[in-house]
């Protein structure tokens, strides 16, 4: 069976680009700066159902994208999270926070207005995140 992206995780995102192991996507929600990694294997629920070579290709990959957020945003913090209680697919979200962010100090995951950012938004943010991600070996650009 081959990769498929989530519904769901398709519509609430747009391709950043392509990693050996993941797909880098960037969530609409204009609360943060907020990039998702979906490794590419089919029906893949838990980072630990990943041999520990692909294990140890994530961590890099989270890597890249935690100092790509880190150098465009300078965020207060970063926060990791795999929640996959909506949405099973395994996807591991990377997100800047702000001490000035509307859910600050509290989880980002229901505690944002909802709203989404507009085509040139996106397209703005798209573009600052790429170019810092395509810095590293690893990535594509979609």
């Amino acid at each position: 069976m081959s990769f498929e992206l989530h519904p769901q995780l398709a519509k609430d995102t747009t391709l950043i680009g392509h990693f050996p192991l993941c797909v880098a996507l960037l969530h609409k929600d204009n609360a943060v700066p907020w990039v998702i990694l979906v490794p590419k294997r089919a029906n893949l629920k838990e980072l630990h159902h990943l041999p520990m070579q692909e294990q140890q290709q994530f961590l890099l990959e989270s890597q890249a994208v935690s100092q790509a957020l880190e150098a465009t945003f300078r965020p207060d913090k970063l926060n990791l999270g795999a929640l996959g209680n909506m949405v099973p697919q395994l996807h591991i979200h990377h997100i800047a926070r702000f001490q000035t962010d509307v859910a600050w100090p509290g989880p980002i995951w229901g505690n944002t207005q909802g709203e989404l950012r507009n085509e040139a938004e996106q397209a703005e943010m798209l573009e600052r995140i790429r170019n810092v991600l395509s810095l590293s070996s690893l990535f594509q650009k979609g």
